[in-house]
Parts: structure tokens; sequence; C-alpha cells
């Protein structure tokens, strides 16, 4: 007869617990903050690009059609300004300027208050007049237009810096 051991019952493991997490969750922890962070930067630099690039391209039409009359023209280049700086500002900021301000604003990324003190008054001046602004006006307003979406790609490049 073989003596009797005294074995005893095998153990289950201990329950896995929650704290700490494993290796991959701390890394989804951070990687998904990032990507949406990241994500978030991206559409913002895209959106700001594409808003100016599609400007200028609709002011090359504006100034070369030949269908719009002067004032036509004048309303189609306050509509695209407006579009751009809601754009490319916050628009809290900007949606609600009227007037002087939003000359003021304008003026914002140029040098010497072209539009409060130059050919840009003809933006708030024009509905009130009972002349229609001359093509010569519209053409320096154009350009007016064309140096301020530049200084929006400049300004868009010192923020990226």
């Amino acid at each position: 007869m073989q003596p009797e051991l005294p074995l005893r019952d095998v153990l289950p493991p201990a329950a896995i617990s929650w704290w700490p997490p494993a290796i991959g969750w701390w890394i989804l922890a951070i990687l998904i903050p990032l990507l949406l962070i990241f994500a978030i930067w991206f559409y913002k630099r895209l959106t700001r690009k594409t808003a100016v690039k599609t400007a200028r391209k609709l002011l090359a039409n504006i100034k070369q059609d030949s269908k719009l009359d002067q004032h036509q023209k004048l309303c189609e280049l306050s509509a695209l300004l407006r579009r751009v700086a809601i754009s490319v500002s916050p628009r809290a900021k900007v949606a609600a300027l009227t007037g002087r301000n939003w000359l003021a604003y304008l003026d914002s990324s140029l040098k010497n208050a072209p539009f409060s003190d130059g050919i840009g008054q003809l933006l708030i001046d024009a509905p009130y007049r009972k002349v229609q602004p001359t093509e010569q006006e519209i053409s320096q307003l154009i350009s007016l237009c064309a140096d301020w979406l530049q200084a929006q790609t400049k300004q868009a490049r010192k923020q990226k810096s």
C-alpha cells in the first residue's frame, strides 16, 4: 500500500485587476487626443488656404466679368471680402462688423489704412451714392482686395511658423 500524501487542491489564479491598464491602453490614451488635435489643426489650415485660394480665383472672375456693371462688381467684392474674413478669422470677431469697424478690420492687415482712408471707403459709401462708381475706382478697389488677400496669405504663414 502506498502512503497517502497530504495534497492540496489546485488554486485558481487571482482575478486580473483593471488598474493599472496594459501598455496598449496608455498608448491609445495618448494617441487619440493627439490625433484629434492634429485633425482639427489640419482642417483649419486646409480651410484657410482653400478660402484664400478660391477668393483669388473669384476676384479674377469679378475683374474679367463684363456682364456685371460697376455697382454689381462692388457688391460682389464686398461679399467676397466678408466670406474670406469669416473663413480666416473667428466668426464671432468678424461677422458683426459693419461700417468703419469693418474697414478698420480690413486695414489691420495692411499698411496706411487704405480701406478707411482710401478707395476702400466705397465698400460702405457706394449703396448710398447717387452715382455709380467709375471703372477706375473699381479697378483700384480690386487691386486693393488683391493686396488684402495677399496679406491674408502672409498672415497665415506667420501663424504657421
